[in-house]
């Protein structure tokens, strides 16, 4: 090794000891003039010498790469949403499930705080920082590395006994004392400031030029290990660890035996919260025990072993100005408030739902009445009362629309239904629009260089009237478009080509037939292989499908019971879109275990418990989350709770090793 490399070398690593006693530890071991001088030796040296480039060199925190199109990236390890909690009584509910779960007395938990930011996550290899991607809708992403790698508390290389490949988890946020210095160079320079930190620090991410990330004082708050075979056994543990390989990771962490210790920790930082240098808006509590974690698994949004527990949501007064109603794609009516603006948790607040008739009804909500505006979860504005005292002494009861606002048909509203509907699906124009944005939306068909604004002109200018005339636009009818160019029409264009690989079950669910979400679409693409398959189903036999009850198989068959949507479904057939499973796709899939539900628990040597249980799945059985009189078999590996295994036991259930069930499906 020549002098030169051992000097950018040993520079590189002091600069990064350096940062890290100043970001993580917090205590800074030479000046920050000594700092910037070894800096820009280094910057000066690595000019004269790019043979010896470092793509995580400490001179790239200051930026300077420009990314002029975000790749999505899917996400190794899906990021979920928490399910909410706000009383002691959901905990304690909580708490039952997972007991009855696990099949165990006495569960630890992990109190952590609930950082107000934009989810990040971040992979590592050999300790190096490779590949940084948003939350995206969870299965996927965007990649913002060259953005992220400006942020000092990411560490570019780690430290000590790192695995050699995992995901880590975390909240990039701007510190209080940061985004009031922002506000105030901007006040100055004449320019509008910042609503809040969280939209400020999410839209930080999106930001071309890396360069100019690099200026915003940003951090990362890391709280989640992802990956196999981790060195770990807890939450807390985890924790620990992430620290000692240099992330930064914030000490309040507590583990608590109990709800009312959980509530402790609760009560504290509801009332401490304004102490801190950045926003919470809640304390996440989760499972201690990272194998309980694994047993108990995920619903098809959210993990059984994790609760958000959101602080009071904060509230406004303002006046209701005017009622008026919303048309979505499946023809549901959504009664709006349009509010005079009112600043709420950080941002103005000018409209909120009013969800339907009953709830107007419920409230006695009135045009020009003083309501109180909350953020429901502290997302989305909701009207939770109304002060009477100020209401105007000519004030009239609301009624309810009766026509649609867009198509003036005469609205329907079926029994047992708390929502209005137009029935006009097929001339109602925002029905029409909704239902191509839904079909090219992310979670779908997922199409580039076609986004909402654009399907709406398409419809207006009568290119489309619905999702399968997408797959006959040519360039020369899209370019004399308003904002549209040669380049962007071929990019349309060839966006929609591309769409017409996207699987089976995606297409399935961007037809978008009424409760038919993501899992649904899963489900029945499973089971049924074929659109062909599904539409011979009955009622009943959609009925028999694992999770599919009696309003979901009756939406299906009535989906398919109509001429429109067989005609669509041939035209998209014609057009090449899979509206089959794939013969790589079927591969490996097998009836063998068909109407056998299992319960996994355990640690396994031979393949991960999630491949354990995909197995399962893809050789027609169904997984189950807790043993009882309808458990087939349990897959039993190595530290099976003791009371599962009693359970097991006392039901007559058989229980199988992992070698047992692996010769079971050869």
């Amino acid at each position: 090794m020549s002098n030169i490399q051992e000097k950018l070398n040993a520079l590189r690593d002091e600069l990064r000891e350096h940062n890290y006693n100043y970001y993580i530890l917090d205590n800074a071991t030479i000046s920050d003039y000594e700092f910037d001088m070894k800096l820009k030796e280094l910057q000066e040296l690595e000019a004269k010498h790019p043979e010896f480039y470092d793509p995580n060199s400490p001179t790239l925190r200051v930026g300077g790469q420009i990314t002029k199109n975000f790749n999505t990236v899917t996400h190794e390890y899906r990021m979920y949403s928490l399910d909410n909690s706000y009383s002691k009584e959901d905990l304690l509910d909580w708490e039952k499930r997972i007991h009855k779960i696990l099949g165990v007395e006495t569960v630890e938990y992990t109190c952590e705080l609930k950082y107000d930011g934009a989810s990040m996550n971040l992979t590592y290899e050999n300790g190096v920082l490779v590949r940084a991607v948003t939350r995206g809708d969870g299965f996927q992403g965007d990649e913002v590395t060259n953005n992220i790698k400006t942020i000092n508390t990411v560490p570019l290389r780690l430290k000590g006994d790192y695995p050699p490949k995992f995901d880590i988890r975390g909240e990039i946020i701007l510190p209080l004392d940061g985004f009031k210095k922002m506000n105030e160079e901007r006040v100055a320079n004449g320019e509008e400031p910042y609503m809040n930190p969280r939209n400020t620090a999410s839209g930080s991410l999106k930001l071309q030029d890396s360069s100019e990330v690099a200026k915003r004082p940003l951090e990362c708050l890391l709280y989640s290990l992802k990956g196999e075979k981790l060195p770990i056994a807890t939450q807390f543990e985890s924790l620990q660890k992430a620290r000692e390989w240099g992330f930064k990771v914030p000490s309040v962490a507590k583990v608590a035996k109990s709800v009312d210790e959980i509530l402790e920790f609760v009560n504290h930082w509801e009332n401490h919260r304004h102490e801190l240098e950045y926003e919470i808006d809640g304390v996440v509590i989760k499972v201690n025990n990272l194998q309980y974690q694994d047993e108990l698994g995920y619903t098809s949004k959210a993990p059984r072993w994790a609760m958000a527990y959101k602080f009071k949501a904060e509230q406004a007064t303002t006046i209701l100005n005017e009622i008026t109603y919303q048309v979505g794609r499946t023809g549901a009516i959504t009664p709006v408030a349009n509010l005079e603006p009112v600043l709420l948790a950080g941002t103005t607040v000018k409209r909120a739902s009013l969800h339907n008739a009953d709830q107007i009804a419920k409230l006695d909500i009135r045009e020009r009445d003083t309501v109180f505006v909350e953020k429901g979860g502290e997302i989305i504005p909701k009207i939770v009362g109304v002060n009477f005292d100020l209401r105007p002494a000519d004030s009239t009861e609301t009624v309810y629309a009766t026509h649609c606002p867009e198509c003036n048909t005469p609205l329907e509203r079926k029994e047992g239904e708390a929502q209005h509907y137009c029935p006009n699906a097929t001339g109602c124009t925002p029905q029409i629009v909704g239902r191509i944005q839904h079909f090219i939306s992310r979670k779908a068909m997922d199409i580039d260089g076609l986004g909402g604004e654009t399907v709406a002109l398409l419809v207006k200018e009568g290119l489309i009237t619905n999702y399968a005339d997408l797959y006959e636009l040519t360039k020369e009818q899209i370019i004399p478009l308003e904002r549209m160019a040669e380049k962007s029409a071929e990019n349309l264009v060839n966006g929609i080509e591309a769409s017409k690989n996207i699987p089976f079950e995606r297409v399935l669910y961007a037809l978008g037939i009424r409760y038919v979400g993501e899992t649904v679409a899963k489900k029945l693409a499973k089971h049924y292989k074929s659109i062909e398959a599904l539409i011979n189903a009955s009622s009943d036999d959609l009925v028999a499908v694992d999770e599919i009850g009696v309003k979901i198989a009756e939406s299906v068959a009535q989906f398919f019971a109509e001429d429109t949507n067989l005609q669509l479904i041939e035209r998209l057939k014609a057009h090449g879109v899979q509206l089959e499973f794939s013969a790589a796709q079927l591969e490996g899939l097998t009836d063998t275990l068909a109407g056998q539900s299992f319960v996994v628990s355990g640690v396994f040597e031979k393949v991960s418990r999630n491949e354990l249980k995909k197995l399962i799945e893809n050789n027609g059985g169904k997984v189950a989350s807790s043993i009882s009189s309808k458990t087939s078999y349990v897959v039993a590996g190595d530290k099976m709770g003791p009371s599962k295994r009693e359970k097991a036991e006392k039901l007559n259930i058989t229980i199988l090793t992992e070698d047992e069930f692996l010769s079971m499906i050869q």
